[in-house]
This record gives structure tokens, sequence and C-alpha cells, in this order.
């Protein structure tokens, strides 16, 4: 009980003191609440860009891997001599991979134009992207349909003129009305719908199927070049839930090596690209920007610790009196080392809930304004709390240890 009682009167005596002396006590207080605005802010931003990083590596499968001409790169004195004169990843080496590849539930073949119009009867949308691939793209892309069905094989096989379509183009053609089964005008030629994309918004690499549409890589062969460099074409390569990565990985640059007969020693005229390459690089810079809030924010604790010592000091020497009279009456030395370092926590608790509510306050006026929403999660939270208490115990102690160790009859004669 002495505890609760302990605790009770710190935070009398706290809000006693900021109550007498506002202006002193928010000033001192001003450098704690900056502190842990600067770090949660960081921190709570941080967090969010991950779980956005996160959730674009779970669309595109942290198990898959790009085939492509060119390697994802994130550094300096990118070597592009070494790759131009590649060749761009072709139908006969999809065939045969399908063929020798047993690790992968899916491999996909694919194309993409951007751009293009699309249009039905008077209505039309513009700047849309026109995507080719083969019959595993459900199997190597995690998307939902709204409305409609996927292809079936013998429409792939046979380069049928169907199309899916993204649900901003389906809401930008037909409004309200239900688009299955419709013909649409795009790449010169006449589709059916039998498919719409669920909406998904972009995500933090900006890819998205909204406004994106779907064609059977078999249709498209009869109207575009595939091979064409500008259509970016890259084989999918999906693997097995239960095989890891790095087999995967391992198998494949066998397969492709193998394909283009490379001899050993020899450099790969291909690049096997994977999400972890760009969450790594990712995950590299968001560390950097964690040490720059504890840095930056740590200057601001730091200087709301001497201020915080500075206020116990002050309020030491204004209830020595007291202190003397505590003293007096038996109270034992740790009940003043508590009752003061008690009174130092809840100044710094009270700073950093200050911090807290800004961080909050920002992240509604940035969520209101922008598409952007920050989200301030319960481990921030502790966090912010956990640093105020820590810095309050540590500013607060050498103040209560001194108010401890008072004589009584010296401090009830001041």
């Amino acid at each position: 009980m002495i505890i609760f009682r302990l605790i009770g009167e710190s935070f009398r005596f706290a809000f006693d003191a900021l109550r007498q002396n506002k202006l002193r006590t928010m000033l001192s207080l001003l450098a704690i609440t900056i502190g842990i605005f600067t770090i949660i802010t960081v921190f709570s931003a941080v967090d969010t860009f991950r779980g956005k990083l996160q959730a674009s590596v779970d669309k595109l499968g942290s198990n898959t891997i790009f085939i492509q001409k060119w390697p994802w790169s994130f550094g300096d004195n990118y070597p592009w001599w070494k790759y131009m004169n590649r060749p761009q990843p072709s139908l006969r080496d999809f065939e045969a991979l399908k063929e020798r590849m047993d690790n992968a539930q899916g491999i996909t073949f694919e194309i993409s134009t951007s751009d293009r119009t699309i249009k039905y009867r008077s209505s039309s949308v513009e700047g849309i992207t026109v995507s080719a691939a083969s019959q595993d793209f459900n199997k190597t892309w995690n998307f939902e349909l709204q409305a409609g069905r996927y292809f079936t094989e013998n429409e792939s096989n046979n380069g049928a003129p169907v199309l899916l379509m993204g649900a901003d183009i389906a809401e930008g053609l037909f409004g309200t009305d239900d688009p299955i089964g419709k013909q649409v005008q795009i790449l010169g030629r006449r589709l059916t719908v039998i498919g719409v994309f669920k909406k998904e918004g972009e995500d933090i690499f900006g890819t998205t199927l909204d406004k994106n549409v779907n064609i059977p890589i078999n249709f498209a062969k009869g109207v575009l070049d595939i091979q064409n460099e500008r259509y970016g074409p890259q084989i999918t390569v999906r693997g097995d839930d239960n095989i890891s990565l790095e087999e995967v990985e391992s198998q494949l640059q066998g397969l492709m090596r193998s394909i283009h007969r490379i001899r050993p020693g020899e450099e790969d005229d291909f690049a096997l690209n994977k999400t972890t390459i760009i969450s790594n690089q990712l995950d590299s810079m968001f560390t950097m920007v964690n040490l720059a809030g504890w840095i930056i924010g740590g200057f601001s604790i730091l200087v709301g610790g001497f201020s915080i010592a500075n206020i116990m000091f002050v309020s030491v020497k204004e209830r020595t009196n007291i202190i003397g009279i505590q003293k007096s009456l038996g109270a034992k030395n740790y009940f003043i080392l508590l009752q003061f370092i008690f009174e130092s926590i809840s100044l710094c608790i009270l700073g950093g809930l200050l911090g807290l509510v800004l961080v909050y306050l920002m992240a509604l006026g940035i969520g209101a304004a922008t598409d952007f929403h920050i989200i301030l999660g319960l481990n921030n939270i502790v966090l912010g709390i956990g640093i105020s208490i820590i810095i309050g115990t540590i500013s607060g102690f050498w103040p209560a240890y001194s108010a401890s160790r008072l004589d009584p009859v010296e401090a009830i004669r001041s």
C-alpha cells in the first residue's frame, strides 16, 4: 500500500508544481515532448512503410523470381554495358522451363505495354496498361476477381479474344452496368470481357491491376512483337510453398544456364530478380532513418532530461522544510527517494504523452490531406512511455538521492 501512496503523493506534487509554475514546467517538458514526438514519428512512419512494403511483397509473392534481361540494382555505377547485349527471355526459354522445372507451382511468360486506350461504344479510358500472360498468371500473381472468371486453358492455348480488366477501367467504361460479356476495342481488335479484377489501389512499388487489361499471350502474338524489348518480356516463376526461395533460385539458375548453353565459368546472360532485393535495400534505408530519428530525438530528450533534473533540484529546495518534517516524523530515506523519483517520472510521462498526442494529431492530419495513413501502433506508444519512464528515473535520481540524505534538523531550520 505504501507504494500506491507514494505514487499518489508524487502525482499530486507533480501536478501542484505544474499548476503553480506552469510556464517553467511547460518549457522544461517541451524538450521531452519534442524528443518523444521526433522518435515516435520516425518509428511510426517506418513501421507504416514497412507494412506497406510487406503487403506489396505478399502480393507479388515472397517465393517469386522474375527472369529478366536487366538485374535490379539500387547502387551507384550500374554496369549497364555488361547487360545491354543480353538476350530477352523468350517463349523458347519459357517452354523449356515448363518442361523441366519441378519446384514451381506456376511459370508465366509476360509482356506489357502502357499508355493504351480502350473503347466501348462512345466511352473510352486512356493511359491503361495492357499485359499479356500465359495460363499460369493466376498462380504467379496474387489477385481476386470481383466479377466474372479467369481464362480457361483452351482460351489461353488458342489465343481467344478475351480479356480481364481492372476495376477503374470497368467503372470508366460501363459505370454501374455489368461489363461481363461486353465487347471492347483495344489494340485495334475487339475482345470480350470475361472478368474484372477486384479494386486494390497502388502498392508501395506503384503497381496495381486497377488500370490494367490482361489478355492471353497467344492472342498478343498476333498483334504485338512479344519479343521486342520495349514490351519488357519476362518469365515469372513462383516456387512451391514447401520449397525455399534459395532452392528454387538455384534450380532455376542451373536450368537457364543449360537452356542458354552457358559454359562453366562464364557469366549468366540473364537476371534472376526477386522482391527480397527491394525489401533488403529498403530495410537498410529504414535502419538509417531509425538511427537518424534516435539521434535527433535523443538530443532533445537529453536536453529534456537536464531540464527535468533542474526542476527536481528546485523542487527539493522549495520543499526542504517539508522533507525535514517528514523525516522527523519517521519517514525513511527510501520514502523520500521514491517520492521525488516518482514525481520526476510523472513529469516525464506527461511530456511523453503530449508527444504521443502530437504524433496522433499529425497522423490524422496527414491521413486527411493525403492517401498516406501513418499508423501509431501500440508498440510505439509503449516505447514512448518507456523512454519517458527511463528519462524520468535517470533525471530524478540525483535530486531524489540528495533529498533523502538531508539532515531532518537542518532541513526544518531551512
